[in-house]
């Protein structure tokens, strides 16, 4: 089974940064869409970003638009998710995921293995 460790999480204050790494086992980042998912207490697993193998082309939830970016690096088979301007609304426990099937990237139901998640926490 893939196994997927997510990292990077913290503690910032607003309009801080930080960088989450996701790494895979197999390989499988060069051939599969990876994303980012996140859940605060009380709320719904949120999408926040994928990446695609198809010509690696990305998307971004709304919010976070402008300051998180993705990334792939296939030869570490690792997936990064730069945050930028963090708000506290940002807080939340981020996941990573992979998508073996063709299903839109921002839905969750669509994506077969999970990691453990990070905290990510953002003081007001």
């Amino acid at each position: 089974q893939v196994q997927l460790v997510e990292s990077g999480g913290g503690l910032v204050e607003t309009g801080g940064s930080l960088r989450l790494s996701c790494a895979a086992s197999g390989g499988i980042f060069s051939r599969y869409t990876v994303g980012w998912f996140r859940q605060a207490p009380g709320k719904e697993r949120e999408f926040v970003a994928a990446i695609s193998w198809i010509g690696g082309r990305t998307y971004y939830a709304s919010s976070v638009k402008g300051r998180f970016t993705i990334s792939r690096d296939n030869a570490k088979n690792t997936v990064t998710l730069q945050m930028n301007s963090l708000k506290p609304e940002d807080t939340a426990v981020y996941h990573c995921a992979v998508d073996m099937s063709i299903g839109v990237p921002s839905e969750p139901a669509n994506y077969d293995y999970w990691g453990q998640g990070t905290q990510v926490t953002v003081s007001s």
